[in-house]
């Protein structure tokens, strides 16, 4: 990615050990002084200003006491002043949710940075209605605050607790992690599911799963239930997409990266593996073949014979048209 070198401006909450279990990001900045997040408008003058702070220099004293102000620093919160230089593995919590956020902010596309090292980067916390929060200090805690419920226990936290992108639509908050990448115009229902480092690339209604890694075309559909295989584990090192005007049925399962205008049938899981007839226009057979081999091709139709069993593949003739008013989400 061309945007480092970059600096970053925000808190992070501590647990009583003093170590860091989130970073909440509030402003952004290149070397090149392109502002690439700042909601709430912190006041500062360029990069370099950032970089004083950075560096504890005199210069950056008073800015860094605006932010500590700004920012209600207090006991369990830390000031967090992070650069990175070039997109190199994750190092530290700082590098990783900074990544998170390029990843949220729609800035950096998934698959475009570095994540290596980032599970070992991450402490496992409860994600409650106050925060993150130790699971070691939890029972202390709920002492102190009897309303205290747990919402998940992890590494990564809801997207929506930290970023909502415009123009979005999502049902439950909670199936979206801190690194999706949503493009304006997404609808996510209550059984979609989005994972860090993955996402969609336009206008899409997703009812189904989108795993680590995997990017999905504008204006496709993923039924309700279905699933897309991801690289994070089990072997599969073929990174899945789904192409433009696509359709996965619903419970349908994708193994292989899928072109444009293709339609994969309702209950149909299609692995990489999957023997597939592939037929011609006049449902001729052509030859047998593994589905891995149909990878990226273009209007592709994914059936099961209801007679036979066997998956067969056929030209798609049909056009996937997503409902206009569904996806205005202004």
């Amino acid at each position: 990615m061309n945007i480092f070198p970059l600096i970053a401006v925000g808190s992070g909450s501590m647990n009583n050990k003093g170590d860091l279990l989130d970073v909440r990001y509030q402003v952004i900045v290149t070397q090149k002084n392109e502002e690439l997040h700042n909601p709430l408008g912190f006041a500062y003058e360029n990069y370099s200003d950032l970089e004083a702070m950075l560096k504890d220099s005199p210069e950056g004293h008073s800015l860094k006491e605006n932010f500590e102000k700004e920012l209600s620093i207090n006991k369990n919160k830390r000031l967090v002043i992070h650069q990175i230089n070039k997109d190199e593995s994750v190092k530290n919590i700082c590098d990783a949710y900074l990544k998170l956020y390029l990843l949220s902010l729609r800035i950096a596309k998934p698959n475009a940075l570095n994540l290596d090292g980032i599970f070992a980067n991450l402490p496992n916390n409860a994600w409650t209605n106050f925060g993150p929060i130790d699971p070691e200090e939890l029972d202390a805690f709920r002492l102190e605050h009897e309303n205290t419920y747990v919402k998940s226990v992890d590494k990564f936290p809801c997207m929506t607790d930290y970023i909502v992108p415009n123009g979005v639509r999502i049902a439950d908050g909670s199936r979206i992690r801190l690194g999706a990448y949503l493009a304006e115009g997404t609808t996510i229902m209550h059984e979609g599911f989005v994972n860090f480092n993955a996402g969609t690339l336009g206008t899409a209604m997703i009812e189904g799963r989108i795993s680590a890694g995997v990017v999905i075309g504008k204006n496709s559909d993923l039924g309700g239930g279905c699933s897309t295989m991801g690289t994070l584990s089990g072997g599969n090192d073929i990174r899945i997409s789904v192409g433009e005007d696509c359709l996965l049925g619903a419970n349908s399962g994708l193994g292989i990266p899928l072109g444009d205008r293709c339609i994969v049938e309702a209950g149909l899981y299609l692995t990489g593996g999957s023997k597939v007839e592939v037929l011609n226009a006049k449902g001729e057979l052509i030859e047998v073949t593994k589905a891995a081999n149909l990878s990226s091709k273009s209007d592709l139709l994914f059936i099961r014979n209801s007679l036979t069993g066997s998956i067969q593949c056929k030209p798609n003739h049909k056009n996937v048209q997503l409902n206009e008013t569904l996806h205005n989400n202004d």
